[in-house]
């Protein structure tokens, strides 16, 4: 007498206690948090999107570290980012410009040297920005000598640093009798930490009359 064969079961058969095995995390998930902690952007964040489609595509595991390596990747690149941006500015701010530029811009007070001709004069006070024009075009005040501290020297206060600046500027008894007036600039104890040595000596008209060509032979 034969027997029926055996039907197949439908699905994998596990003796009662045992769970199926849990797939693998995948590999780029994990490489995606450990270079997101360690601050590499850029590639935290490939590694991160790669996990993801992984993922989706093989059933791993891993998925919040790639999103975590993903975010962390996202924060140190924008930082980076940050940083540069800073760093240029920094570099722009201190380039000095050309003695008489071509066309009006806009530029840092540091950048300023001998010849260049503003409109606005800046109020008293910290100056920061200044609108730099052509000397031919008509203009409030400019740029006459500079004042070099020594690159070494120790920061002398605010009084004494303007006191140097306004000593070193010097105006002819003909450029008093034309009605021109000095001002001056010396660097602030914060341009000081950063690196800035030098004084401004400016000429403008007493009576707010515009400058029209430049002061300097």
């Amino acid at each position: 007498m034969s027997q029926p064969p055996l039907a197949a079961p439908d699905g994998p058969y596990y003796a009662p206690g045992w769970q199926p095995p849990r797939p693998p995390t995948d590999a780029f998930a994990i490489a995606a948090l450990v270079t997101g902690v360690l601050g590499l952007g850029l590639v935290a964040v490939v590694l991160g999107i790669a996990a993801l489609v992984r993922i989706g595509r093989d059933g791993t595991r891993g998925r919040w570290l790639a999103i975590a390596g993903v975010a962390l990747g996202t924060i140190s690149t924008l930082v980076v980012a940050g940083l540069l941006v800073v760093a240029v500015n920094g570099v722009l701010e201190t380039r000095p410009l050309p003695p008489d530029v071509t066309a009006a811009r806009d530029a840092h007070a540091r950048q300023l040297v001998t010849g260049n001709c503003l409109d606005p004069l800046p109020d008293d006070g910290e100056v920061n920005d200044v609108r730099v024009v052509p000397c031919t075009d008509p203009h409030a005040a400019q740029v006459i000598s500079q004042y070099e501290f020594e690159s070494d020297a120790i920061w002398p206060g605010q009084a004494a640093a303007d006191r140097r600046v306004a000593t070193a500027c010097q105006v002819s008894a003909a450029e008093t009798e034309a009605g021109l007036t000095p001002v001056t600039w010396a660097p602030t104890e914060q341009s000081w930490e950063d690196g800035d040595r030098t004084g401004l000596c400016l000429l403008h008209r007493a009576d707010g009359t515009p400058l029209t060509g430049s002061l300097l032979p």
